[in-house]
């Protein structure tokens, strides 16, 4: 018997080590914002929906540290996120909303359902901001300083353990 009988078996046996290797490892779903501490990129986004202001990046560069909260009706996690968004809006954080692939009446019945933490959602209907801030899926949530810098990314819903910590980062942007 040759020993080149037991070569495919050899590379079959690695090939099984390694995929079972791949299959125990940690995955890494989120894509982090290349962004974070670069300027908004210019944009300037028509209102959501009737009766609200539209979103630009000037809107930013006031001197006031800001959330921008990327979202969508049809988003289920950003129902969860929304009494939690609610909650920053009464310690009086202002949010600033970007609504993903949305229709205006889409938007409309949204937030009279789960209540308006926006002061502002502009309309990115092929997600041309959420792309160029690096935002891979909604909702995502960016704290903005007052000069238009990101400076912190979280990843999906805003959960209550969550509201402390953007409070904290708020704060720090502020400074």
């Amino acid at each position: 018997m040759s020993w080149r009988l037991w070569v495919p078996l050899l590379l079959f046996s690695a090939f099984l080590g390694l995929a079972a290797y791949q299959l125990t490892q940690p995955k890494d779903e989120f894509v982090e914002s290349r962004m974070i501490g670069k300027e908004l990129p210019y944009f300037a986004l028509p209102p959501a929906m009737e009766g609200s202001l539209g979103a630009a990046n000037a809107d930013f560069k006031d001197g006031k540290p800001r959330l921008l909260n990327i979202w969508a009706s049809w988003c289920v996690p950003c129902i969860a996120e929304a009494p939690h968004l609610d909650a920053l809006k009464r310690q009086g954080v202002e949010i600033v909303g970007i609504a993903i692939r949305d229709r205006p009446e889409d938007v409309a019945r949204f937030l009279a359902q789960h209540g308006n933490p926006y002061s502002r959602i502009g309309r990115d209907d092929l997600s041309e901001v959420q792309l160029a801030i690096g935002s891979s899926g909604v909702p995502e949530t960016f704290v903005i300083d007052g000069k238009g810098v990101i400076r912190y990314q979280h990843i999906g819903d805003v959960r209550a353990e969550n509201v402390p910590m953007l409070l904290k980062k708020l704060r720090e942007a502020g400074q």
